[in-house]
């Protein structure tokens, strides 16, 4: 019986899918997810033999991937993932193909803090290696979030959020690479708005 699609990916964001379902990080062989959480988005890369590597600041998280890895991939070692945070990795600088940041950039403190943890994703990929992420936006919901400084808002949602817009991630795109992608804004119901940022570093 063949194997079930939530077997192969597990719980992956959708957008991370549609990257593997394009092949467009069939060439990578290293991966790190910055706020890796229980590895949701790690199932598909440790069943087809990458090197993966995680960092969260979630003890619980780190102990439930280190079971995932060690049970789905046996030779990655546990090691790979840490309690850590995403704006000083502990990682030597290009060692990665892939970098994911799903959910992550959003939790800044403020601008300095989402710089930090940007800048660090970058070190850590290597030249014309990808760099995914998802993170809130302002985009579509300008009018509808209340700005509480610090590049912070409050959104409909009742959730307060570090919130970019498409200048911010142009900007950061035009210091460290190109789009792979265009950049692409789900809106939920006005209530909140989630970006895909999709990049290949130079």
């Amino acid at each position: 019986m063949p194997e079930s699609p939530h077997h192969t990916y597990g719980n992956i964001d959708i957008y991370l899918f549609d990257q593997l379902l394009k092949g467009t990080y069939q060439h990578c062989k290293t991966v790190l997810d910055i706020g890796c959480g229980a590895g949701r988005n790690l199932h598909y890369f440790l069943r087809n033999d990458y090197d993966v590597f995680g960092i969260d600041q979630n003890p619980d998280a780190i102990n439930a991937v280190q079971f995932l890895s060690a049970g789905i991939a046996p030779s990655n070692p546990i090691e790979n993932f840490s309690v850590a945070d995403a704006d000083k990795l502990p990682f030597p600088d290009e060692s990665f193909d892939l970098v994911i940041s799903s959910a992550v950039l959003h939790f800044a403190n403020d601008p300095r803090n989402f710089d930090n943890m940007i800048n660090e994703a970058f070190r850590v990929l290597r030249p014309n290696g990808y760099f995914f992420a998802r993170l809130a936006s302002d985009i579509g919901i300008e009018s509808l979030v209340e700005n509480i400084g610090n590049g912070r808002y409050l959104l409909p949602d009742g959730s307060v959020r570090f919130l970019v817009n498409e200048d911010i991630l142009l900007s950061y795109t035009n210091k460290f690479g190109k789009l792979h992608e265009p950049i692409k804004t789900t809106n939920v119901q006005n209530l909140r708005c989630m970006t895909t940022w999709c990049m290949q570093k130079l």
